[in-house]
């Protein structure tokens, strides 16, 4: 087999042994409710009598915990995989996903049943079962968008860059929280136009869980055109009892749209760097491009302008670029930027250190758009926030770097509109020169030669367009 089809086999088995890992550990969580005789939940000593409790639905319905039937968990799978007459080259499988979607509608349709007609020697599959059978996880994971991780790893380890999607990543964790941090959303409309693994979705949950807020006040919306992430951003969502609409089906956001009629409070997005074969020659006159036509052979000021044209009056988006997309003048990007600076859509531009990345060395920044700089409590009108955060970060081994809570602190409290937001830095803190590099360098906006004024008041700093 193909090592590009062999990552599908495994991220079933990853999943499976994701849900079946956090479903045990409830059970036992279960398993001492019952047989304690201090518990309200107690039934008596009888083992049978647990086991029965232990299938009892409503116990794990009451904690948003995945309901795995009997032949889907992991036990059943690694005692069986090995026996012949009931493996049969991977039905097992299938057959466990199957009852997964059975059991769960919103992924009916969506998991890779594709281990039955797999052409592996014989054997393998009941080796790559147990590979993967000493792989642990715990609830103590399910906050992270480990299926997600896992993708990426096995996006690298099989160097599967398949065409059009080579400049996909998946965007570690600690960048999506920053950029969660700095949108806070809390109520309304989230949107993701390129959702991947849908970890964008999984880090909104979290910061509503952490802020105090009900995950019932936001409906997620996503749409992603590589059928294998589409599938997964389901499973990522679905284990964690979240509910999103993610399109019919795996579609390309720019050729269709699959939430046509709907404006968005947030966005969150990061989206394939530098793409060349978006098929931009097909959208020459699009209604989206309000600041100017994209080039054909990069995408990146189409995602932009996209999602302003998605955002409902006073939204935000935070955006995930590659780095040069603050400073390319390539056909007519550098005019674009202009006019979006002019139009006052740019609120907050952030350079972020290199190595972020596991499969790309690619630097990055991040953009965060609105379309009325009034709401939200502040008046920013003709305020553009520039923060360098290339020095901040700590390397979490020799290729890549993380973004610790305190660089997503510092950085969020700077930024305006964020939860709490306020100026971190004061004039005269001296790591405030991590911030005021930015304002000078690296950040350019097309031929449009009208000076900058440096605003002091109240102790923030600000770069505002002069008249």
């Amino acid at each position: 087999m193909d090592a590009a089809e062999y990552k599908h086999l495994v991220l079933g088995m990853i999943f499976l042994k994701y849900i079946s890992d956090t479903f045990v550990e409830h059970q036992q969580k279960i398993l001492r409710m019952v047989s304690n005789p201090d518990s309200d939940y107690y039934v008596g000593d009888d083992p049978k009598d647990h086991q029965k409790e232990l299938e009892e639905r409503d116990y794990y319905k009451q904690d948003n915990v995945f309901w795995v039937p009997a032949e889907a968990r992991w036990g059943y799978i690694n005692a069986n995989a090995k026996v012949k007459e009931i493996f049969k080259e991977g039905q097992l499988i299938d057959e466990a996903l199957v009852a997964i979607e059975n059991e769960n509608p919103p992924l009916r349709g969506k998991l890779d049943k594709r281990f039955g007609a797999a052409l592996l020697e014989p054997g393998k599959m009941g080796e790559l079962v147990d590979v993967i059978s000493k792989i642990g996880f715990n609830s103590n994971e399910k906050g992270r968008d480990i299926l997600g991780e896992v993708y990426e790893y096995f996006l690298g380890k099989f160097a599967v860059l398949e065409g059009k999607n080579a400049g996909s990543f998946y965007t570690p964790s600690h960048i999506v929280k920053l950029l969660v941090a700095i949108i806070a959303p809390n109520e309304g409309r989230v949107y993701d136009p390129c959702c991947g693994s849908g970890g964008m979705f999984v880090q909104s949950e979290e910061f509503i869980k952490n802020h105090g807020g009900r995950l019932d006040d936001i409906s997620i919306y996503g749409q992603e055109s590589n059928p294998t992430t589409w599938r997964l951003a389901a499973m990522n969502l679905a284990i964690r009892g979240i509910y999103a609409n993610l399109g019919k089906e795996p579609r390309d956001t720019f050729a269709f749209d699959q939430h046509p009629d709907q404006k968005f409070d947030y966005i969150l997005a990061n989206p394939p760097f530098n793409i060349s074969d978006w098929g931009g020659e097909k959208y020459e006159s699009d209604v989206r491009w309000v600041y100017g036509r994209p080039p054909a052979g990069n995408a990146n000021y189409a995602w932009l302008q996209h999602m302003l044209w998605k955002l409902r009056p006073g939204g935000q988006a935070g955006v995930v670029l590659a780095n040069g997309s603050m400073s390319s003048n390539t056909s007519n990007e550098g005019n674009i930027r202009e006019e979006m600076v002019r139009k006052d859509v740019v609120e907050v531009m952030v350079a972020l250190p290199g190595q972020l990345f596991l499969n790309t060395q690619i630097p990055v920044c991040l953009w965060f758009l609105t379309n009325d700089k009034t709401q939200r409590g502040r008046d920013r009108k003709g305020e553009t926030l520039f923060i360098d955060a290339r020095q901040m970060g700590i390397m979490k081994n020799r290729v890549e770097r993380i973004l610790t809570d305190e660089d997503i602190s510092k950085i969020a409290h700077t930024a305006p509109g964020a939860a709490g937001g306020q100026a971190y830095y004061c004039n005269d803190d001296a790591m405030s020169d991590y911030f005021d590099r930015a304002y000078y360098v690296n950040i350019h906006v097309g031929k449009w030669d009208k000076p900058y004024e440096l605003n002091l008041e109240g102790q923030r700093r600000t770069l505002k367009i002069a008249a």
